[in-house]
C-alpha cells in the first residue's frame, strides 16, 4: 500500500490546527492525541480523569474502526496527564480497555492541554499489517528468532554414546 489515507472526525481544532484525526501509512496508522470528547464535540467528565480517558480511547476506537482495525491492532499508547495524583482512574481506564492486548505505553505530566478542563491526551500507534508482511518486510532477526519455536539442544556426543549403548 503505497498511498496515504488521513481521516478527520470533525473536532474543532482539527482545522484550526491542520491535523487529521488518523493517518495511515503503508501498514501503520497513528491516531493523534484525542480526549475525551464526546461526538458533539463537548468535553465529557469534567474534573474526572477516568471518564475523559476512557472516552479518549473509544474516541481512538473509532477512528481505528474507520481504518478496519481494533483496539487489539494498537502497539503503542503514549499519554498526557495534567496531574498524575489521578494515576489510578487513568489506569483503571486504559486496563479496562486495553487490557486482553497490552500496548507498549509511556505516561508523562504535563502542565495544561488545549482546554483547561481536559485532563488527558492519548495517541495512539496500531498495526494494520501481518506478522508475515511484517517478516518479509525486513523485521530484524532478533524478531523472527523470539517468534521461532525453540530447538531441542543436540546431546552431547558422549551422552549420545551411552544412549546407543543403553538401546543395544
Amino acid at each position: 500500500m503505497d498511498e496515504i489515507v488521513r481521516i478527520s472526525t470533525g473536532a474543532p481544532w482539527e482545522p484550526v490546527f491542520g491535523y487529521s484525526r488518523a493517518v495511515r501509512a503503508g501498514d501503520w496508522v497513528m491516531v493523534s492525541g484525542t480526549t475525551g470528547l464526546d461526538h458533539s464535540g463537548q468535553l465529557v467528565g469534567k474534573g474526572q480523569m477516568y471518564v475523559q480517558a476512557r472516552q479518549a480511547i473509544e474516541n481512538i476506537a473509532g477512528a481505528l474502526s474507520r481504518m478496519g482495525l481494533g483496539l487489539d491492532r494498537v502497539v503503542r499508547t503514549r499519554v498526557f496527564v495534567t496531574t498524575l495524583e489521578r494515576f489510578g482512574d487513568l489506569a483503571r481506564a486504559h486496563q479496562e480497555m486495553f487490557g486482553a492486548a497490552p500496548p507498549a505505553s509511556t505516561v508523562v505530566q504535563v502542565t495544561r492541554l488545549v482546554h483547561p478542563d481536559m485532563l488527558v491526551e492519548i495517541e495512539a500507534d496500531a498495526w494494520a499489517g501481518t506478522a508475515s508482511a511484517s517478516l518479509s518486510a525486513g523485521t530484524s532477526a532478533l524478531a523472527a528468532k523470539a517468534r521461532a519455536p525453540r530447538k531441542a539442544k543436540a546431546a552431547p556426543a558422549q551422552d549420545r554414546r551411552k544412549s546407543a549403548a543403553r538401546r543395544r
